[in-house]
């Protein structure tokens, strides 16, 4: 069932959103100097260009930046994104059949200055198996750990807005044998936004192409499906559940328009 037009409707579809999107750091290249920085791949590319456009002005805001993602079943998705991409669709061959950290790799290699980025020591790491939110973790902690990054003070993580609450409870689940854990903080770039206009719903502006946005019927799959997983019970991913994540508190106020949406399409994801 899609959705019609609705301004109430919105503003639950972005109350979700933002909560989902979890935006700890809204303007990344005037953040502090960090330890790391992971950024998981996503269909959205516009958060790579992002995150390599302000490592080339500011090659110190990480010791460490891992590019993480193997090959699952959204993998096929990001090929096409990049087919579909005007800035970098020159590369959609080259990325085929490639782990998803490797096609960001590529972009950063073709698109952007990599001297410039790791002039200064900051040093690029490839993750190129996980292929979910808790691989994300513990693979990136391997990976760093390889590279001499065994307790990490300060993190950034840059994931999908849709799921980049989960991811950040995925890792504080990773690092939750440490005595001192590092202090986690999510960047997803950009959060999301829907409006009611011309009769259906639209994402407002946010400065990222509208082509490089879900469609919309996927986005809403993606956010339907998130509350269930952070929910600390039974069935969800929390110590009450399956345990891949640590304890999230959903507020009631997302509760309830989870559950306004829930009658109108269902949890389909």
């Amino acid at each position: 069932m899609s959705l019609t037009a609705n301004p109430d409707t919105a503003a639950d579809i972005n109350l979700i959103a933002r909560f989902l999107a979890h935006e700890q750091i809204r303007d990344l290249s005037t953040h502090p100097p960090v330890d790391c920085i992971v950024i998981c791949a996503s269909t959205v590319l516009y958060q790579a260009g992002k995150l390599f456009g302000i490592l080339e002005e500011r090659p110190d805001l990480a010791k460490k930046v891992v590019l993480c993602g193997g090959i699952g079943h959204s993998t096929p998705l990001i090929y096409e994104a990049v087919a579909n991409s005007v800035e970098y669709n020159e590369i959609a061959k080259d990325v085929k059949g490639l782990p998803e950290a490797r096609v960001l790799e590529k972009i950063l290699d073709r698109y952007f200055d990599l001297s410039a980025i790791t002039k200064d020591g900051c040093k690029i790491l490839i993750e190129m198996q996980s292929t979910n939110c808790g691989a994300n973790a513990s693979l990136s902690r391997k990976t760093l750990e390889a590279a001499g990054i065994l307790n990490p003070k300060t993190y950034i993580v840059i994931q999908d807005p849709t799921m980049a609450l989960r991811t950040v409870a995925s890792f504080k689940k990773t690092y939750g044998d440490l005595d001192i854990p590092p202090k986690f903080l999510s960047c997803p770039i950009f959060v999301p936004e829907m409006i009611a206009a011309d009769g259906e719903m639209q994402y407002s502006k946010t400065g990222v192409p509208r082509g490089e946005l879900w469609k919309p019927e996927r986005f809403f799959d993606l956010i339907m499906g998130e509350i269930p997983r952070l929910r600390d019970d039974e069935a969800g991913y929390g110590p009450m559940g399956k345990d891949f994540i640590t304890h999230v508190d959903i507020p009631v106020e997302v509760e309830d328009a989870w559950q306004r949406l829930n009658k109108i399409l269902g949890n389909r994801r």
